[in-house]
């Protein structure tokens, strides 16, 4: 499908995507500003303050988007999912340029001035009002225009916390190989960016001598009708966006950021609402954050792999007897987390090393054993996922003998595949039900080895009769050719997760 043909189908979408990261990014520096600049006045009157303060703020701008998402996750109140953590950190973010421009710029004031003021009798507020914020604001309001800026970018970011906005367009296009979301998403991300800066700009440049007492009031106005918006509908979307369902008849269904596990959370999500149960959806969780949500309460059930469960939740070393780690991460995750492991959905989704189709046929490889004798000048590419996990890069290297000359290039698990087609990479994990194998001519090698443990899809979820029931009717129904069907058909030809899940139960049942 063409660019133009996308947007002219899915611009409604686009639109909504847009509003959600508009209103990310209002709140979130709305917040910093109204926390930002009178912390950075307050650190102009009291300098032992300074070096903490600010260094705190220092410290937020180099914490990782996605870290600082997990950390906020189980804190009450202030954590959870969705698109308050969102805001949390993007207030914490936007912080740093509002604080500093603020101190600069009063510091930054000449001395003589600021006696004049003192001479003529003004009070400390007279001197702030009339004085140095007049004079600071060219520089205040860059610290502003800067900080909108970065929460545009970071912003993106948020869609792997579920809390939308123009990243789910970018991370859904790395996952079905689709351009055209990518180009949506990240097109409009930026000519929202630039749009703040070039107003923002405007705004600066119109703060000249002649008009300093007329911007002023300006600005203080815009600065009310932010905390009237702030105060007005934040409250109300707090408790939205953080309130877990206390009724029995509702649930909060998880997922983590790749297509699979999206569709077997909509296949789940279906199951309950034909059953008169209200779901909420918070698809799309980046990282861990879908098993941290669970343990924090914030979700109440999500597709998992028994592999990943004991070896990266559990921290056990990897083991092949499908049955004993079934068992053994039933039995811990109810002594540990007080969780659930439904019965396996009826397939596995294993660790599938992957090649070109060409570079196969030409060398005749069926094995891993087979590449690893010719792979020596290959580069290879691997998830964070596999590069560190137990069942991983290391015990797989050793297991099998490889000695690359050049060391793996770790990397977003979606973008592997697109290097591999690419020819960037020559050898990569990936997964063994995934569509784009076939749609992009990749060929898994057979672990004639038997390192990788067996990873059976599951559900983990909190007990209860509604989704202990609906858990129970997906047990063994479904196999590796119904959902590598399904991932095709979202990440091949583009359908949505909705209507495939919505299919295969029409096809089979609930």
């Amino acid at each position: 499908m063409r660019f133009a043909d996308f947007i002219r189908t899915n611009w409604i979408e686009l639109l909504t995507l847009t509003r959600e990261h508009i209103f990310l990014v209002l709140i979130s520096t709305g917040a910093a500003v109204l926390i930002g600049l009178p912390t950075g006045v307050l650190l102009t009157r009291v300098r032992s303050l300074r070096t903490p303060v600010l260094g705190f703020a220092n410290i937020m701008q180099t914490v990782p988007s996605l870290a600082l998402f997990g950390l906020l996750i189980p804190l009450p109140f202030i954590g959870g999912i969705g698109a308050r953590t969102a805001i949390i950190a993007l207030a914490l973010y936007a912080l740093l340029p509002v604080i500093r421009n603020t101190v600069t710029g009063i510091l930054g004031i000449d001395p003589k001035l600021t006696e004049a003021a003192t001479a003529m009798g003004m009070t400390a507020s007279q001197r702030l009002r009339l004085v140095e914020l007049p004079l600071a604001m060219p520089v205040i309001i860059t610290g502003i225009r800067v900080a909108v800026v970065i929460s545009v970018g970071v912003a993106t970011v948020a869609a792997a916390v579920g809390a939308g906005g123009l990243g789910t367009y970018i991370f859904r296009g790395l996952r079905q190989n689709d351009n055209n979301l990518i180009l949506a998403g990240a097109l409009a991300s930026a000519a929202l960016a630039l749009l703040c800066d070039f107003g923002l700009g405007q705004f600066e440049k119109s703060y000249q001598v002649g008009r300093r007492q007329t911007v002023l009031p300006r600005l203080v106005a815009v600065a009310t009708a932010a905390a009237v918006i702030v105060a007005a509908v934040l409250p109300a979307f707090w408790t939205a966006s953080s309130a877990h369902p206390n009724n029995a008849n509702q649930v909060v269904v998880g997922s983590k950021d790749f297509t699979e596990s999206i569709i077997l959370a909509e296949i789940l999500s279906q199951v309950l609402e034909q059953r008169g149960v209200t779901v909420t959806r918070q698809f799309e969780l980046g990282g861990n954050l879908a098993h941290d949500s669970l343990v924090a309460g914030k979700i109440d059930a999500y597709p998992e792999y028994t592999g990943t469960a004991y070896t990266a939740i559990l921290k056990h070393s990897p083991i092949t007897d499908t049955k004993a780690v079934y068992e053994q991460t039933r039995s811990e995750y109810a002594d540990r987390f007080n969780l659930s492991v439904g019965e396996p959905l009826g397939f596995a989704n294993d660790f599938a090393i992957l090649v070109r189709g060409d570079v196969a046929r030409r060398n005749r490889l069926r094995t891993i054993s087979g590449a690893a004798a010719i792979a020596g000048n290959w580069q290879a590419g691997f998830g964070q996922d596999f590069m560190s996990r137990a069942d991983g890069y290391e015990g797989f290297k050793k297991a099998y003998g490889f000695a690359f000359a050049k060391p793996p290039k770790e990397m977003d698990l979606s973008l592997t595949y697109r290097a591999l087609a690419a020819g960037e990479l020559d050898i990569i994990a990936g997964n063994s039900t995934d569509g784009l194998i076939s749609a992009l001519d990749l060929v898994q090698l057979e672990d004639d080895r038997h390192y990788f443990p067996p990873y059976q899809a599951v559900f983990i979820f909190r007990a209860g009769p509604e989704l202990r029931g609906a858990v129970e009717a997906l047990a063994n129904r479904i196999t590796v050719e119904d959902m590598r069907k399904m991932n095709g058909a979202v990440d091949g030809s583009h359908r949505s997760p909705h209507d495939v899940a919505a299919e295969w139960l029409a096809a089979h049942g609930s």
